[in-house]
């Protein structure tokens, strides 16, 4: 009864059902769009030859719910758009132009960084669709019947088309819609081979496992998916204390003695990131091997444990892989010189703390600390499909117990989640939950920085 009368009262805000309905719009709109298929391209041909999910290719057909191997006008998906968008954050921590976008010309320079990301975007499309079309090529996937001129120039101009209108309809839903626009379009494509791998699984445990295996696999997602939560949702509280400051009379304190708050360094800062960058670099030994082949040569064995993500080698490996990226990225968008300053400036301090470089050692070797735990679970996350999947579950469901899609999955759900709760405290309702921190039920903290 609780749950439905929250869907009432969600029902009964018009700005926040038109929101709803306006994003269901657009995602069935995207989903249509991963049906219609190139010109000139056979989806049967392509679908029977192409890989059965693994490297980078897999996780790029993944992200785009099937599109990439039915030679979809939206076979790049968003992809595209979110490579841009990781070039030009990469820039941002080592190009003092793109610094002086991020963090200090405001809304103008946020502007300018879109302008930059949409253009970076087409030019990665044509390069990819490129590259896309000459792998449904080399698949053998084209129609006999179609000029082959014709059919390069059409189909790049038509999935250049595709990512950008893609691109358009997320950034439709985050202005007029519910939650984040491109990583709901992510999502969706992710959860659209769900019921497949779903039913799959449990068809094949039942035949030939029972139900109390099945039960145990479902017992096992329940608490991984919740141990995800968790770790996407944790943070480290540092208080901070904001000094006495007089403006004018004495009750024009601003802030007033003794106020506190706190900032919060979140265990894993650095989200996705360090799986995708893992990722791609688990993809140059696939490359390596393939131009051994080429060359008439066997490539070795160790070539070929790295191509397999089920193997103790490949999954050693990503772990490691993720564990050194994960403190990369987080040393590159947490910065505690950053935080000091703006303590300092705010006229606060953490307690116990000296303000300046006191302060900036202290934040650096909370963060050093509290990334290490951050990072150990995400190289578990990575590398728990491989893991599971060798324990005899079939691979399209194997992948939903960890790797790049739960944690998608985990973080964009929750992030809606919060947009809605925020909607229903506003309106005076409860919330979605009584207990628990999603964001609309209290203060997140200290914000500090464009870039934390």
């Amino acid at each position: 009864m609780k749950f439905i009368d929250t869907l009432k009262n969600i029902w009964s805000i018009a700005e926040l059902k038109n929101k709803i309905l306006f994003t269901i719009l657009i995602l069935a709109i995207y989903r249509f769009g991963s049906f219609v298929t190139l010109p000139g391209v056979v989806p049967k041909a392509l679908e029977a030859s192409a890989a059965s999910g693994e490297g980078i290719l897999g996780l790029i057909n993944a992200f785009t719910g099937g599109a990439f191997n039915q030679g979809s006008v939206f076979a790049l998906g968003i992809m595209p758009y979110i490579t841009a968008s990781i070039i030009i954050q990469l820039l941002g921590f080592a190009v003092p132009y793109f610094q002086r976008l991020q963090s200090r010309e405001g809304e103008s320079g946020r502007k300018k960084i879109t302008q930059i990301t949409r253009l970076l975007t087409v030019f990665i499309t044509l390069v990819q669709g490129g590259g896309y079309l000459a792998y449904i090529k080399s698949m053998g996937a084209i129609s006999p019947n179609v000029s082959e001129s014709a059919f390069w120039l059409s189909n790049i101009i038509i999935l250049s088309t595709g990512t950008i209108f893609a691109m358009w309809l997320g950034e439709k839903i985050t202005d007029k819609g519910i939650g984040n626009g491109i990583s709901l379009l992510i999502m969706i494509g992710i959860i659209a081979t769900l019921p497949f791998s779903f039913f799959a699984e449990v068809k094949t445990q039942l035949s030939q496992s029972g139900f109390l295996i099945l039960l145990v696999e479902f017992i096992a997602l329940f608490f991984v998916v919740l141990a995800t939560v968790l770790i996407v949702q944790g943070v480290r509280k540092i208080p901070i204390q904001f000094a006495k400051r007089m403006v004018g009379r004495a009750n024009d304190d601003v802030p007033s003695a003794g106020a506190r708050d706190y900032i919060p360094l979140k265990v894993n800062a650095s989200g996705v990131m360090p799986i995708i960058f893992a990722q791609a670099i688990m993809f140059l030994p696939l490359t390596v091997a393939q131009w051994a082949m080429k060359d008439g040569a066997e490539p070795s064995g160790f070539l070929m444990a790295l191509q397999d993500w089920k193997s103790p080698t490949y999954n050693v490996i990503f772990f490691l892989l993720v564990v050194i990226f994960t403190y990369v990225y987080t040393a590159l968008i947490v910065n505690p010189q950053q935080y000091a300053e703006h303590l300092k400036r705010q006229n606060s301090f953490i307690p116990g703390i000296k303000p300046g470089t006191d302060t900036q050692e202290y934040i650096d070797s909370l963060t050093t600390r509290v990334t290490l735990p951050g990072s150990i679970f995400l190289g578990l996350i990575a590398i728990l499909p491989g893991l599971i999947a060798n324990m005899g579950v079939n691979d399209g469901f194997a992948l939903f117990f960890g790797g790049t899609s739960l944690l998608i999955l985990v973080a964009v759900v929750l992030d809606t989640l919060q947009q809605i709760e925020s909607y229903l405290l506003m309106r005076k309702y409860d919330g979605l939950t009584k207990t628990g921190k999603l964001k609309g039920r209290g203060g997140n903290g200290m914000q500090i920085g464009a870039s934390m």
